[in-house]
């Protein structure tokens, strides 16, 4: 039986708060080794963004992120910051640009930033390995942590969990770092599907089968929560980045409301296309500000004949309904996608287990826990990967 390797410090998990965690404290002059039981290292990173990787944005609060205790995020965020990472990548000499709303994309490809950071990795001398399942993980008296693989038996001082949470299984995800932090003694927050888009049934599911691949500007409310971006119909549901982004605040039972129009008013508009003496269609006329599949689908749901009225035709009642179904639409989602085409996790390792400051559990001395595995979600833009490379650095300070 060969003799277990040893190293200063291992991270369960090559996605990107492994890679940066094991990156920082291997330039600390720690001997680290990532292990991943993925074939390759990253894929998280890969396919993000549409393949050009929202790597971070420069509106950075601690606001933009859910948690249980809403103050966990703060001190990592704040240590290291957008702009350490924008530091990073401009060494690298990495092209990127703003999409909007501070989201930041590379010009090129998602691979760019996984280079660096393997790159980084290389620089501090880490040793990263692929395809190796970790059959059991246990703390020794000598206070070494041991993993054991098929590979062999691997031995370390500090444990690092990078494991990710269970959104997209089909890159590997698993409930694996979960199962860890129960094993040392610390909590986990129920967890559920997070930045991830909606399912619809009966009537309202043939209505978004109707308009599968119309987008729309909305404002979407959930839980005193309001998104302005844009929605798109698919054939289950509804999806698009306002979807996304609410999808964060909604639970099982909850209500979502919908303003189609969020920049004008229905009703002063009608009043306006009455007092200039509009002889056009409601159809017509709506169908400068909206989509015109939408529209007639739209007025369709409130009687048959409405799209073809003129302006001057419409009673008061018809225009309060109007102003209803366009500025206040409220329908209860039969449920999301599931983790199969989630973002994110939301929920997790219950922060109140874990230092703020050094990412250790206060449970088991010299194990962290770092990036989605923990209970911290982020908005859709950015905000996600930032909370990686924040609770990433933070750890390899201390690992």
């Amino acid at each position: 039986m060969t003799s277990p390797q040893f190293f200063d410090c291992i991270v369960i998990g090559a996605g990107a708060a492994g890679l940066m965690c094991a990156a920082t404290a291997g330039q600390r002059g720690r001997r680290v080794l990532v292990l991943d039981h993925a074939n390759k290292v990253g894929k998280k990173i890969l396919m993000s963004g549409g393949g050009r990787c929202n790597f971070t944005n420069l509106y950075m609060e601690p606001d933009n992120y859910l948690s249980a205790n809403p103050h966990f995020c703060k001190s990592a965020l704040s240590r290291y910051t957008q702009y350490d990472f924008l530091e990073l990548v401009s060494r690298y000499q990495l092209a990127y640009h703003d999409k909007g709303a501070g989201e930041l994309f590379c010009d090129d490809k998602a691979r760019d930033i996984l280079n660096i950071l393997l790159a980084e990795c290389e620089t501090g001398g880490v040793t990263i390995q692929t395809d190796t399942a970790i059959t059991a993980i246990s703390k020794q008296d000598n206070e070494q942590f041991v993993i054991d693989t098929p590979r062999g038996e691997y031995q370390c001082h500090s444990l690092v969990i990078a494991t990710g949470g269970l959104s997209i299984p089909k890159m590997g995800a698993t409930g694996f770092g979960y199962k860890i932090a129960r094993q040392f003694g610390l909590k986990v927050k129920e967890t559920e599907p997070a930045l991830v888009p909606f399912t619809l049934s009966d009537a309202w599911l043939t209505v978004a089968q109707e308009l599968a691949g119309v987008s729309i500007d909305i404002s979407v409310t959930c839980r005193q929560q309001t998104f302005n971006e844009a929605l798109l119909f698919t054939h289950r549901g509804l999806s698009g980045p306002a979807i996304l982004q609410i999808s964060n605040y909604w639970y099982s039972s909850d209500e979502i409301t919908i303003d189609f129009l969020p920049t004008q008013s229905v009703a002063e508009l009608i009043e306006h296309w009455k007092t200039a003496g509009e002889k056009a269609t409601l159809k017509t006329l709506l169908g400068h500000y909206l989509p015109k599949r939408f529209v007639l689908t739209w007025l369709g749901l409130i009687a048959a004949d409405l799209g073809d009225k003129l302006v001057k035709q419409l009673s008061n009642q018809e225009i309060d309904k109007l102003s209803q179904f366009f500025h206040h639409w409220t329908i209860k989602p039969s449920g999301t996608e599931g983790y199969r085409t989630a973002e994110v996790t939301r929920g997790g390792v219950d922060t109140d287990g874990i230092s703020s400051k050094t990412f250790e559990a206060k449970t088991t001395e010299n194990l962290y826990f770092i990036g989605e595995v923990l209970d911290v979600t982020g908005w859709l833009g950015g905000f996600n990967f930032q909370w990686a490379w924040s609770s990433g650095w933070c750890a390899g300070q201390y690992v």
